[in-house]
């Protein structure tokens, strides 16, 4: 699956989700926390509405990116990976839902003018000043939930341990043979 297939249809989910008549008022609060870990505020919001073609067109990629794009192949999901973290991803996907224009620009410069991950790569090094901080909030998260999650993997591991060594005490004590 190609990175334009991904977002359109992320985008036509989101889509059907926001025209069904009068969403509850929750709803669209509880949207509010995940707009703000992705960093799509109010300010990123209006420095994105004054992109431009000739903002993209005019904007410098570094010559490693020219060895990139020019292989023909297909854009797969572990492509993606590679061109857009997880946090990325789903930053692109909230800021074209809410941002029409950018959309806009993306349908003119995709796939005749830029390649997509050549669009998102600019994209982000235009907003790198506004969503550095969320970004790097996202991957402090991300690596305390991993740690959580070894701890408590060792945690269970160890209450193991320390049951079956109480089991083979209690079979010696019973006069039972002791368990390998």
């Amino acid at each position: 699956m190609d990175l334009s297939s991904w977002f359109r249809r992320t985008l036509l989910r989101n889509t059907e989700k926001t025209n069904s008549p009068d969403p509850p008022k929750q709803a669209l609060h509880r949207n509010e926390p995940e707009d703000e870990l992705l960093g799509v505020t109010e300010q990123l919001i209006d420095h994105v509405k004054s992109f431009t073609l000739e903002t993209f067109k005019n904007f410098p990629l570094p010559d490693d990116e020219g060895a990139t794009c020019g292989d023909n192949s297909p854009t797969t999901s572990s492509n993606i990976q590679k061109d857009l973290s997880e946090w990325q991803e789903r930053h692109a996907t909230l800021v074209l839902s809410k941002v029409k224009e950018l959309s806009h620009l993306r349908y003119k410069l995709c796939p005749g003018y830029l390649k997509e991950h050549q669009f998102w790569r600019v994209y982000f090094m235009l907003v790198k000043k506004q969503v550095a901080e969320y970004e790097l909030r996202a991957i402090q998260l991300a690596r305390v939930k991993e740690m959580a999650m070894e701890n408590e993997k060792s945690t269970s591991a160890s209450a193991y341990e320390v049951e079956m060594a109480e089991a083979k005490h209690i079979g010696v004590e019973s006069g039972g043979p002791p368990s390998p």
